[in-house]
C-alpha cells in the first residue's frame, strides 16, 4: 500500500494515511507531511499483516494539512474507514444533520460525513456496496469514496463520479486506484468506470453498478506503459499532462461556489460583506503568470464592478512607496503560496492596514495564512514547471472574485451574474474541445522548430493571453518570445516584423466589433510586412480568413472568459515546440517550481 501511495504522491503530499482490516477491526495510521512521516511512524509501531486495506496521500481542500484531517476517515463506532478525493459539495447540510443526531465529528473535512452516512446505512443491515449506492444518491459534487467494512474483511467498495478510480485485475488479488501507477507492479490489466458508479472488488473478483443499483460493465484494457509513463497517464511530460487536465481542474475550481439559494459562496473568503463593500481600489500582485492572471482579472473586475484596478509585479510594490489605505484590497495571487516577492509584498500591505485576499493552489501556505482571506484555485499538483492548469485556475478564480465583489456591492444584478456563472460552467467542455484538435496545434508547432524568434499579438483580455503565450515558449523553449498590444505594434514593435517571421494573433470574438477590426488591422499591418500570421478567433468568423495564414479556430465565448480557452493552444505549441527542440519541458534550465528568494 505504501508502495502504491508513494506512485500517487505526485497527486497529493500534503498527509497520508492507510486503513487496514484486522479480525473484525479497523487498524489505521496517518500523518500530516509527506508520506515519509507515515513510513517513518509504521516501521516504529508495525500494522498487522493482512490482505485488505485502502490508503490515501491528500491535497488539502476543505481543513488545514494535519493528522486529524488525513484520511482515512472513520464512521462513529470505527467499523467503516473511508478515503476520498473531490469535493463534496453538500456536506455542510449533511454535517449538520449528522450533529443534531449527536455524532462528534473527529475532523473539519468533507470526507468525514461520508464515513458517518456509510455506518449509518451499515447499521440497517444491508452490505457495504448497497450502503454505497444508497450515501452516493444524496451527495453532491466530484468524489471518488473508497471505503472498507470492520464486519466484511473480504470486500472493498469505491464510487465515481467526476473523478478518476482504475480498477487493477490482478491473479487472486485486486486493486483500486485514482491512477494505474498505484499498482502497475502487480498487474497490467485494467478497468475503467463510467460516471456514477459503484465498484467492489474481492478477491475473486470485479462487480460494477450504477448509483441506483443496476447492475453495469466496467471496460477492460491492457496497459503497455512503463511506470514512469503511468504517473504522467501516458504522455510523455507532466506539464503536456497537466495541459490535458485543464477541463477537470476548470470543474473543480468552479465546485461548491453557489449555494442553494443561487448566490455565490466563497467559504474561505473571511473577509465580511461590509469590508468589501468598503473597498475603493484594488491593488492586485502576482509574479510570472500569475501576473497576466491578474491583468485579466483587473479587465474583470473593472467591468462588473466598477472598482479601480492596478496589476503590479509584486517585487517592484514594496519599493514605489504604494499609496495603500484600510479600504484597499490587495489580491495576491500565487500557485504555491510561498512566492517571496509576494509574501513581502502582502507583509507590506497589512502594515499599511489594507485588506488582503490571496488566491492559491496550496492550501495551508504562508500567503494564505498571512490573508485576511484566500480563494483556492483547487488545480491539484502541478508538477511541470511551466504552470498551465494553475494559470487556467487562477482566472477561474479571479473571475469568482469579480462576480463575488459585484454580488455584495450590487453592481451586478442577480441574473446577470448567474448567466456569467452558466458560461463559466460551460468552460470546461469548451476547453476540452480545444484540447481535441490538439494534432492541429502540434502540427503547427514542428512547422516552426526553426523560428529563432515568435511574436504573440492580442487585444483586451488577448493581451495577457499573448504575454503568457510568449512567456510559455521562453520558459520552456528558451526561444526569444514576445507579447504585445496589437495597437502597440505602430509605436516600435513593428520593426521586428521580418520575413516569415511567425506572429500568433489572438482575435477578439465578434461582439466587441471595435477591438475586432482594430485586430484585424494590425493583423494586416504585419502580414503586409512579410509575417507569417497564426490566428486564432471564433468559430464561425470569416472575416479573418484572409488575413491568416493559419487559421486555429476557437469556441464562442464571451470576450472577458476568451483566455480560458485561447491560452490552451498556446500552451500545446510551446510544450509541442520544445518537445522538437529536445528540451526537458518540465524541469527547465535555470527554473524553480516555486520562487521562495526575493
Amino acid at each position: 500500500m505504501i508502495e502504491g501511495l508513494r506512485r500517487l504522491e505526485y497527486r497529493g503530499y500534503d498527509s497520508a494515511g492507510i486503513a487496514l482490516v484486522d479480525d473484525g477491526t479497523i487498524v489505521s495510521d496517518k500523518r500530516a507531511g509527506k508520506l515519509a512521516n507515515l513510513e517513518k511512524a509504521i516501521a516504529e509501531s508495525p500494522l498487522p499483516p493482512v490482505t485488505t486495506g485502502i490508503g490515501h496521500t491528500r491535497w488539502a481542500t476543505h481543513g488545514p494539512p494535519t493528522d486529524r484531517n488525513a484520511h482515512p476517515h472513520v464512521g462513529r463506532a470505527r467499523r467503516v474507514a473511508l478515503v476520498h478525493n473531490g469535493i463534496i459539495e453538500n456536506f455542510a447540510e449533511l454535517r449538520g444533520r449528522l450533529e443534531s443526531a449527536g455524532v462528534e465529528m473527529a475532523s473539519d473535512t468533507d470526507t468525514e460525513v461520508a464515513a458517518h452516512l456509510l455506518e449509518e446505512q451499515l447499521e440497517t443491515g444491508v452490505d457495504l456496496t448497497v450502503a454505497m449506492q444508497n450515501v452516493c444518491r444524496g451527495l453532491n459534487g466530484a468524489f471518488t469514496l473508497v471505503a472498507v467494512d470492520s464486519q466484511d474483511p473480504d470486500r472493498v467498495v469505491a464510487a465515481r463520479r467526476n473523478s478518476p478510480l482504475v480498477v487493477g485485475i490482478g491473479e487472486g488479488e485486486n486493486f483500486l486506484g485514482s491512477d494505474v501507477a498505484a499498482f502497475i507492479e502487480h498487474t497490467r490489466e485494467a478497468m475503467e468506470l463510467d460516471q456514477d458508479q459503484v465498484v467492489t472488488i474481492t478477491r475473486e473478483g470485479v462487480s460494477v453498478s450504477g448509483f441506483d443499483g443496476t447492475p453495469a460493465e466496467g471496460r477492460r484494457y491492457h496497459v503497455d506503459w512503463d511506470l514512469s509513463a503511468a504517473e504522467k497517464d501516458g504522455h510523455d511530460w507532466f506539464m503536456r499532462k497537466e495541459i490535458f487536465e485543464q477541463p477537470r481542474a476548470v470543474a473543480d475550481s468552479l465546485l461548491g461556489r453557489r449555494g442553494t439559494d443561487g448566490l455565490l459562496q466563497l467559504d474561505e473568503m473571511r473577509l465580511s460583506d461590509q469590508d468589501l463593500r468598503d473597498v475603493d481600489k484594488i491593488i492586485i500582485i502576482a509574479a510570472g503568470t500569475s501576473f497576466y492572471a491578474g491583468m485579466v482579472a483587473k479587465y474583470a473586475i473593472e467591468h462588473w464592478c466598477r472598482i479601480p484596478v492596478e496589476v503590479e509585479l509584486a517585487s517592484e510594490f514594496r519599493y514605489r512607496d504604494p499609496i495603500l489605505t484600510s479600504d484597499t484590497l490587495v489580491v495576491a495571487i500565487s500557485q504555491s503560496g510561498e512566492t517571496a516577492d509576494t509574501l513581502q509584498a502582502i507583509r507590506h500591505a497589512r502594515e499599511q492596514r489594507s485588506k488582503v485576499l490571496s488566491i492559491c493552489n496550496t492550501n495551508g501556505s504562508t500567503i494564505p495564512r498571512e490573508s485576511d482571506g484566500v480563494i483556492y484555485t483547487h488545480a491539484g499538483p502541478e508538477i511541470g514547471v511551466a504552470s498551465t492548469k494553475g494559470f487556467l485556475t487562477q482566472l477561474v478564480a479571479c473571475y469568482l472574485l469579480a462576480l463575488y465583489l459585484a454580488q455584495v456591492k450590487g453592481t451586478r444584478f442577480g441574473d446577470e451574474i448567474a448567466q456569467v456563472m452558466d458560461q463559466l460552467d460551460q468552460m470546461p467542455a469548451h476547453v476540452q474541445s480545444v484540447l481535441d484538435k490538439s494534432e492541429e496545434v502540434y502540427a503547427l508547432a514542428r512547422d516552426h522548430v526553426g523560428s529563432r524568434s515568435v511574436l504573440f499579438l492580442g487585444r483586451h483580455a488577448g493581451y495577457p493571453v499573448a504575454l503568457e503565450g510568449a512567456l510559455k515558449l521562453k520558459e520552456i523553449a528558451y526561444l526569444h518570445a514576445e507579447g504585445f498590444a496589437a495597437g502597440e505594434l505602430k509605436h516600435g514593435p513593428i520593426a521586428l516584423v521580418e520575413e516569415g517571421l511567425p506572429i500568433l494573433c489572438v482575435v477578439p470574438p465578434r461582439g466587441r466589433d471595435q477591438l475586432h477590426d482594430k485586430m484585424l488591422s494590425g493583423i494586416q499591418e504585419v502580414r503586409a510586412r512579410g509575417a507569417c500570421t497564426l490566428c486564432l478567433a471564433e468559430e464561425g468568423d470569416t472575416t479573418i480568413e484572409p488575413y491568416a495564414d493559419v487559421l486555429f479556430t476557437l469556441p464562442q465565448v464571451p470576450v472577458l472568459l476568451q483566455p480560458l480557452v485561447a491560452v490552451v493552444p498556446l500552451q500545446l505549441f510551446a510544450c509541442e515546440l520544445a518537445t522538437q527542440l529536445g528540451h526537458d519541458v518540465d524541469q527547465p534550465r535555470n527554473l524553480a517550481k516555486s520562487v521562495t528568494v526575493e
